[in-house]
């Protein structure tokens, strides 16, 4: 099985944000449900994504990490290199510019999360070792629909195929499972809401969708893609290394700019596992 197809996308979520994102979204409504994708595809061709498959053996080929220690905010000839090699795996580093952000920090959490390493903004040897060797996403709907999600509650993490290949492999945060009531005023009165705050296990699948961002009665939500009633995939200022939603699946802003471009209406979402603290 391949293990990714190259991407590029610009780097637009800021280290350390404000939390501004909520977790689930208020009413339904289908007339825009494709406005969300055409965004994406616009998105998509502006930063010139490469669609072409990586075969594992492509990916794998002489790959010599760089020696020494990489921190959030390096710049130069190794920082490039990661990105590049992140790009070839399938993960989603943004811009290739050399510079060390925000948007390369959460490829490098998501490439770490799935080789099996604590995640960290900091690269030691063992993460360049795994660059040199990779490891695929474990397969969770081994039978799955060649054209789906599978989000890895345990892992935090969200990998899209496409052709039953690896497309994109991203850090996520879902609900925090720490129950919530807030008052927000909505439809022009002042309500209270309550809920678990949690990302349900099981198999849905894609439905409708907004483009830029969507206000909600717990928060904005940007570009999401919903598959569970009121809980979508959808873009946050904050994607911390732990579940912090009220029940949506928060994506990094770079990864939600080209996510509509790339999964369609009806797709398969899965969700498994469960995060433990």
């Amino acid at each position: 099985m391949g293990v990714g197809r190259r991407l590029a996308a610009a780097a637009v979520l800021t280290a350390g944000a404000v939390l501004v994102s909520g977790g689930l979204a208020a009413g339904q409504g289908g007339s825009a449900a494709g406005t969300g994708a055409a965004a994406g595809r616009a998105y998509a061709q502006a930063v010139t994504i490469h669609a072409t498959p990586v075969s594992r053996a492509v990916a794998l080929k002489k790959f010599v990490a760089p020696h020494g220690t990489l921190k959030l905010g390096a710049k130069g000839v190794a920082v490039k290199d990661l990105q590049t090699r992140l790009q070839e795996l399938g993960y989603v580093p943004g811009k290739i510019d050399a510079r060390y952000g925000g948007a390369t920090q959460t490829a490098v959490w998501a490439f770490q999360k799935v080789q099996g390493i604590t995640p960290s903004s900091t690269l030691t040897a063992r993460t360049w070792r795994a660059l040199e060797n990779p490891k695929a996403p474990t397969v969770l709907v081994p039978n799955g629909k060649p054209d789906r999600v599978e989000v890895n509650l345990t892992k935090q993490i969200a990998v899209l195929y496409r052709g039953g290949e690896v497309r994109l492999i991203t850090h996520i945060s879902s609900g925090s499972g720490i129950p919530y009531c807030e008052t927000a005023t909505w439809q022009g009165k002042t309500q209270r809401f309550c809920g678990s705050a949690r990302t349900p296990t099981g198999d849905y699948k894609t439905t409708w969708r907004r483009s830029g961002w969507h206000t909600s009665y717990l928060g904005r939500l940007y570009n999401p893609i919903f598959f569970n009633g009121g809980i979508a995939l959808h873009g946050a200022l904050s994607v911390p290394l732990y579940p912090a939603s009220h029940g949506c699946v928060r994506l990094p802003m770079h990864v939600s700019q080209i996510l509509p471009g790339l999964l369609g209406t009806g797709v398969p979402v899965h969700v498994r596992g469960a995060f433990h603290r």
